[in-house]
């Protein structure tokens, strides 16, 4: 069934002059998470060229040949490398991909790629991490007001500096896909929320592909709608998403909305190796997760991130029967 698509406006927000503007831009973000789940950011203090070298080190890994990148190997406490083996409930079957997720803490203790193979990888990444960790902590600022917390609530709860924190950049890369139909089917990311408090996403321009699709009223809701709007990729921009952590920790105000990268399809898509980087803020293990109005019950972020997992895996597995019976 060929994609409905519809327009909707996704707000642009700048941080320009942000001590100064915290009010208005507070209240863009508030209304931005109410409405839409999705906006991006400009005037952010990232300058363009620090988010293309960025891009530039994320090419030269995935560059490595797979026995030396397996060298650093995904575990589950989501850090580490990872080829075509995530599947999303949505579809089933794993995206046409790879990623390499980095974090601050103790959970990155022997998964940094060696000098020896990338001279400054971990320098540079984690110098390039600090500076998103900023921009987010800004959003924290704003987030936080509009909740009534205090102004630095978020911010301690997504310390970085401690070793428990869980924060995590994803280096990504999708495969260049045949522009000819070879018969088979290919995702490169299939459809779903995140389960985060806020995603930060870097693109490439030219490098298409990403869409969402709004309208999830509560978080525990995982079907999606069938409307999808288009983003644009640009370099310098930001484009800033709504995690389920955020979510409940606002009794649903705010929304997490689903979102997908569209294997190219059609004359006119982008069909070659397209590149970005996520930046995932998430709670420290220890830190208490709970809105306003406690629509939902006290957990530690470590528990939130374990519910998560085992509500994606749950979905997966229903997903995976209906395929068997529909054989």
């Amino acid at each position: 069934m060929p994609t409905r698509y519809v327009d909707r406006p996704i707000p642009q927000i700048s941080l320009a002059d942000f001590d100064q503007r915290i009010d208005q831009i507070t209240q863009d973000l508030i209304d931005a998470a109410e409405n839409v789940g999705f906006f991006t950011l400009v005037d952010h203090d990232i300058p363009v060229a620090e988010i293309e070298a960025m891009f530039t080190t994320a090419e030269r890994f995935f560059s490595l040949p797979d026995d030396v990148k397996a060298t650093v190997p995904w575990n589950p406490n989501n850090v580490g490398w990872e080829k075509n083996s995530q599947v999303r409930p949505s579809t089933g079957q794993p995206d046409t991909k790879e990623s390499y997720q980095l974090q601050f803490g103790e959970n990155m203790t022997d998964l940094w790629m060696a000098d020896t193979h990338l001279p400054g990888f971990q320098d540079s990444s984690l110098a390039f991490m600090r500076r998103v960790q900023g921009v987010s902590e800004r959003l924290m600022r704003c987030f936080a007001r509009g909740l009534g917390f205090p102004d630095d609530f978020f911010v301690q709860c997504h310390d970085v500096s401690r070793p428990i924190a869980q924060t995590t950049m994803r280096l990504l890369h999708y495969f260049a896909l045949p522009e000819q139909s070879d018969g088979k089917t290919y995702h490169r990311a299939g459809a779903h929320a995140d389960w985060d408090f806020l995603t930060l996403l870097f693109q490439k321009e030219g490098q298409s592909g990403l869409e969402i699709c709004p309208g999830r009223e509560v978080v525990t809701e995982f079907g999606i709608g069938d409307e999808w709007t288009k983003v644009e990729a640009k370099t310098g921009a930001i484009v800033c998403n709504i995690g389920d952590l955020l979510m409940s920790w606002s009794d649903d105000r705010f929304k997490s909305t689903f979102h997908r990268v569209k294997a190219p399809s059609q004359p006119g898509d982008y069909f070659g190796d397209r590149y970005s980087i996520a930046f995932f803020n998430q709670p420290c293990k220890d830190s208490l997760i709970q809105g306003p109005r406690k629509k939902y019950p006290l957990v530690t972020g470590e528990e939130f991130n374990t519910q998560a997992m085992k509500r994606n895996f749950a979905a997966l597995q229903t997903k995976l029967k209906s395929m068997e019976t529909a054989v």
